[in-house]
């Protein structure tokens, strides 16, 4: 795939992404405004529902592990921070 080609999916999503929060701004915006704060109220909770299901149904353990090997834990990480000599 071209460069130009990837470049423009880009910029289109990146449009429909400021579609999307002009949306929603201009909702809640409406919704404060008539005074149906119940109604966003649900709205806001249904919202993080949805995405706490998102984020629980995510397979984060399979994601593709990185060329360089290993990663390095933090008691790694602190032993070799340790080790070092101090100037």
């Amino acid at each position: 795939m071209s460069h130009r080609i990837r470049s423009n999916k880009i910029k289109r999503r990146r449009g429909f992404t400021y579609l999307w929060i002009l949306v929603l701004v201009v909702s809640v915006f409406l919704l404060i405004y008539f005074e149906q704060t119940s109604l966003l109220y649900i709205l806001a909770t249904l919202g993080v529902t949805v995405l706490l299901v998102v984020v629980a149904t995510a397979d984060l353990g399979q994601s593709e592990k990185s060329s360089e090997g290993p990663a390095l834990s933090s008691d790694t990480l602190s032993l070799q921070s340790a080790a070092k000599p101090r100037k």
